[in-house]
């Protein structure tokens, strides 16, 4: 018996995956367990195996397609079976008249959402001016599949109409997908004059506008003035899903927490030994190279550790009314790609030293270069740290990474003429940026949790004690 290859959802917040590319093609033999497909979830690049083993019988979405989560993307089944014996099967309400997901709706197994000028079909009035008598559950039928209950005979006393009478009339309709039906109902269209172009002839939504469209809309484009041709020189491109997935999130945090931002200075001279003292071991026994980020970053969390910083460790939840404090620390590395910006996290950080910070965080940004970030390595970070120093950036109010309370931001190391002890000398000097969430961190609690940050990394030998 085939099996569907639908679209997973492999975070709370997925909604759709972008196809990058079939590895397999149709009529390929597939083993359980072989890379059939390569997706794009939000920010990061996913391989989808084969839960079972077959023929990829069908690709129903090519590469380059934007999918709605749980959608059927492509069969897998013994050769010889018939894709159409597939879909019947799979999809029983077109022939007894159930709710089914389609390529139309965002959500598999809910009715599609109507257009802005749609309503939804209702008891139209019959003949003698009354409205069309209906069971509550044949109703509720003809609103889900989009049917006109004026169209439809019924079979009870005075005509009215039962649920098996509105699954009649869907079974004998042309095969389409719910939200095309509600659309040809609104645009006055016959389903039986338009020819299908989904799999088996289904009518989709690319079908109705393409031979109708409400008389509202009409006329509204008869008014509109026509776009503007592009300018010379001028490209439009169409944002990815990763460039959505940071828009989406940056809006929503910029918009949603009320923010301040903390400018420290640190005196990097004793980290910049300590980390030229610890090159060589942290080497010999993982084989990596320990980098400033790691030092800054388990400096961050042994600081967030501290109960008087708890609240730089937290959360809102439930509608912003309750505050969730964490007892751990998963601390979010920002890591930059030609793509966009993605998030890993480091889970259960304030349990490693140094050693085990170096190896699990240079994993986990291999994998974000790489594409082969899990969903679970990219949510539950309790804080984060972005680091533009290595571009020269002497300053920046970096967005919070919501649902955390606040992000440091790392800038560059610079030679400054510093007083130390009534003298000018020259010190390497790195500008800390701490950007907080004011519904949870107020400016003095901000400003202790960076001093306590600033004299461990001043004094560095407190990472390894």
């Amino acid at each position: 018996m085939a099996v569907e290859i639908i679209m997973p959802k492999l975070g709370v917040d997925m909604s759709e995956g972008e196809i990058i590319e079939w590895k397999k093609q149709e009529g390929d033999r597939v083993n359980q367990g072989d890379i059939l497909l390569e997706i794009m979830s939000d920010k990061t690049n996913m391989e989808l195996e084969a839960e079972e083993s077959g023929i990829l019988l069908k690709i129903v979405h090519p590469a380059g397609d934007t999918v709605p989560v749980t959608e059927v993307i492509g069969y897998i089944g013994e050769e010889g079976e018939v894709i159409e014996d597939i879909v019947e099967k799979s999809n029983p309400a077109e022939n007894k008249g159930q709710t089914v997901a389609n390529t139309d709706s965002p959500v598999q197994g809910t009715a599609a959402p109507l257009a802005a000028n749609q309503t939804e079909p209702t008891s139209e009035p019959q003949g003698n001016g009354g409205k069309v008598r209906a069971t509550p559950a044949a109703r509720k039928m003809a609103r889900d599949l989009g049917i006109d209950l004026g169209r439809v005979s019924g079979t009870g006393p005075k005509g009215r109409v039962h649920k098996d009478d509105v699954e009649q009339f869907q079974a004998a309709q042309p095969k389409a997908t719910p939200l095309a039906r509600k659309m040809a109902l609104d645009f006055g269209l016959d389903l039986g004059q338009i020819k299908g172009s989904g799999i088996f002839g289904k009518i989709t939504k690319e079908d109705i506008l393409a031979v109708g469209q409400p008389k509202a809309s009409q006329e509204a484009e008869e008014v509109a003035p026509k776009a503007a041709p592009l300018a010379e020189g001028v490209e439009v491109k169409p944002m990815s899903a990763m460039r959505k997935a940071i828009a989406k999130g940056m809006t929503n945090s910029y918009l949603t927490a009320p923010t301040f931002t903390l400018n420290y200075d640190i005196d990097m001279t004793n980290l910049m030994a300590l980390r030229k003292q610890l090159i060589d071991p942290i080497m010999d026994k993982t084989g990596l190279k320990v980098t400033f980020t790691d030092l800054i970053g388990l400096a961050v969390v042994k600081t967030l550790t501290k109960p008087e910083h708890e609240y730089l460790n937290a959360s809102l939840i439930n509608d912003a009314k309750d505050i969730e404090l964490h007892r751990f620390v998963n601390l979010g590395i920002a890591v930059g790609l030609d793509e966009g910006l993605i998030v890993p996290v480091v889970h259960g950080a304030d349990q490693m030293n140094l050693s085990e910070f170096v190896v699990a965080s240079k994993e986990l940004i291999k994998k974000a270069q790489t594409g082969k970030l899990k969903a679970a390595e990219m949510s539950g970070s309790t804080f984060s740290i972005t680091n533009l120093g290595m571009f020269g950036t002497k300053s920046f109010n970096p967005i919070i990474n919501q649902p955390n309370s606040a992000i440091l931001g790392v800038c560059a190391t610079v030679q400054t003429p510093t007083a130390v002890d009534g003298q000018i000398t020259i010190r390497p000097i790195m500008q800390l940026c701490l950007t907080i969430d004011h519904r949870i961190v107020d400016g003095m609690n901000g400003a202790k949790f960076m001093v306590d940050l600033k004299h461990i990394l001043e004094n560095p030998m407190e990472l390894l004690i």
